[in-house]
Parts: structure tokens; C-alpha cells; sequence
């Protein structure tokens, strides 16, 4: 008699499955027009005022003029290769801040000792913004590409090491309690406890690391470069082809969009497998 509860319940949820994801998929797609409001009202009112010759063309280009020479630009390539360079820059400034970040932030966060010996230099150094940072590292590396990497380094390094410490400081010392009850020692207890426990603070200083180092790629770009987007912008200005500036501008925007939500993509896989990891340990530790 109590073999027909299982089938139904199945049953059940088979039915009410497309429901659910035809829910969720109009929720996602209502969210996404919303967003769209106040772009489209902008681009509406570019059009009014490009119609209107409220700005003179020289001033704000029509919307088709920008359309038109954005199409050539990705047809030729031209487009392409700047903001591949771009790109090529950010990574591996981003990587090089990162990982300094990241790992002065797990030291400091793991001994007092450390956070009191390097906290006083590394936060005056941490108010020097990245740009001034410029006239000095010219001196050093000149103008080439160490100089862009370096300054976006700085860039990403600090908001990563300030996130590393404050989510290692707020692990919950129960969890390292029960890491010990199983024996871990520095290296486990380190990347088995303490950096997955961390994970949502660090992923923050991720984000906020990539944001910053895209920030300071285009300043760079703008005050010493050959090529790249931010180099796009300073050219067409100096050219008074302002549909330039803003084709640079627009790809700046989407690519640093984009990279945001890649990063909350990875952010929320990880948030999962921390979930299901945390899961693993409470039920090992009640067994």
C-alpha cells in the first residue's frame, strides 16, 4: 500500500517542473527588460537630439554615424585587434595584482604578526592611486608595456588583499575546530577550511580587482599607449572624430560588463560547491 506515495510524488514533481522553469524563465526575461529601460530611453533621446540638431555632429555624432563606423571597424579588424591588446594587457596585470594580492592577504590574515609588520605600509601605499604611480614607474620600466601591466597590477592588488583578509578573519573558528578534529594540518586546514569558508569575501576582492585593474588599463591606455581602446579614445579625439570616442567607449563598457558577469558566474558556481561542501562536513561531523 505504500509503494503508490513514491510514484505520485514523482509524478508530481514531473508536472509541476515545466512550471517552474517557465516561471522562472519569464522572471529572468521581466528582469532583463527592465534593465533595458533607461538604455533605450537614452538611445532615444540621442536619436531626438541627433534629429533635432540640438548638438552640433562634431559635438554628438548620430547614432547611425557611430552604428555605421563600428560596422566597418569590426569588418576591417581594427576594432579586434585594439581591444585584443587591451585584453592581453589587463590579464596579465590582473593576474600579476591578483596573486600578490591574494597572497599577502592570506599571510596578513593568517598571522597577526605579518598584518602588523606590513598593514602600516601596505595601507599609505594603498592611498596612492594607481596613476600616481605612473610618473615614478616611467622612470623605472619607461613607457613600454611594463609600465601598463604594473599599474594595473596595483591596481587589482590591493581591493584583492583588503577582501583575502577580512574573509579569513570571519571564518567561523568552529570550522577550524572541526578541521583539527579531523587531523588537517597547515596546508589542508589552509585550502580544505579557510580559503572555501572565505570564498565570498575573496570573489568580492575578485570582482573588485578586475574592475579596478579595467578602470586603470583604459587611464593608461589614455596617457601613454600606441594601441588598445583607451589609445582609440585619445586618437579620435585628437582627430575630432567623436563617433570614434564613443565606439571605443561602448566596447569599454560591454567588455567591462561582461567580465563582471563572468566573474558572478564563477562566483555563484563556487557559492554552490561551497554549500554542498559545507553540507559534507556537518554530516561527517554528526557521524
Amino acid at each position: 500500500m505504500s509503494a503508490p506515495e513514491p510514484v505520485a510524488l514523482t509524478a508530481s514533481v514531473r508536472l509541476e517542473w515545466p512550471a517552474f522553469a517557465a516561471g522562472r524563465l519569464l522572471r529572468r526575461l521581466t528582469g532583463a527588460s527592465v534593465g533595458l529601460i533607461v538604455p533605450l530611453l537614452a538611445l532615444a533621446a540621442w536619436q531626438a537630439s541627433a534629429m533635432g540638431g540640438w548638438l552640433p555632429p562634431q559635438v554628438l555624432p548620430s547614432p547611425a554615424e557611430v552604428t555605421a563606423l563600428l560596422l566597418a571597424m569590426l569588418e576591417s579588424g581594427e576594432l579586434r585587434d585594439h581591444t585584443l591588446i587591451s585584453l592581453s594587457r589587463v590579464a596579465w596585470g590582473f593576474g600579476l595584482g591578483a596573486a600578490g594580492g591574494l597572497a599577502l592577504g592570506v599571510l596578513m590574515g593568517l598571522s597577526r604578526r605579518v598584518e602588523e609588520t606590513v598593514n602600516p605600509l601596505f595601507v599609505a601605499l594603498a592611498q596612492i592611486p594607481p596613476l600616481g604611480w605612473v610618473p615614478l614607474l616611467i622612470m623605472l620600466v619607461g613607457i613600454d608595456e611594463a609600465l601598463k601591466v604594473l599599474v594595473i597590477a596595483k591596481a587589482a592588488f590591493v581591493p584583492l588583499a583588503i577582501n583575502t583578509l577580512k574573509g579569513i578573519r570571519a571564518v567561523p573558528p568552529h570550522f577550524v575546530e572541526v578541521g583539527r578534529v579531523f587531523g588537517f594540518g597547515p596546508w589542508p586546514m589552509l585550502t580544505r577550511v579557510v580559503l572555501p569558508a572565505a570564498v565570498p569575501p575573496i570573489f568580492t576582492g575578485v570582482r573588485y580587482a578586475m574592475t579596478h585593474a579595467w578602470l586603470a588599463l583604459v587611464a593608461v591606455e589614455l596617457l601613454a599607449s600606441s594601441e588598445g581602446l583607451g589609445y582609440l579614445m585619445v586618437w579620435g579625439r585628437q582627430l575630432f572624430q567623436l563617433e570614434t570616442v564613443l565606439v571605443a567607449m561602448a566596447a569599454v563598457g560591454l567588455i567591462g560588463y561582461l567580465l563582471d558577469r563572468a566573474l558572478a558566474g564563477v562566483e555563484a558556481r563556487l557559492q554552490r560547491w561551497r554549500q554542498i561542501g559545507a553540507g559534507e562536513v556537518g554530516a561527517g561531523g554528526a557521524a
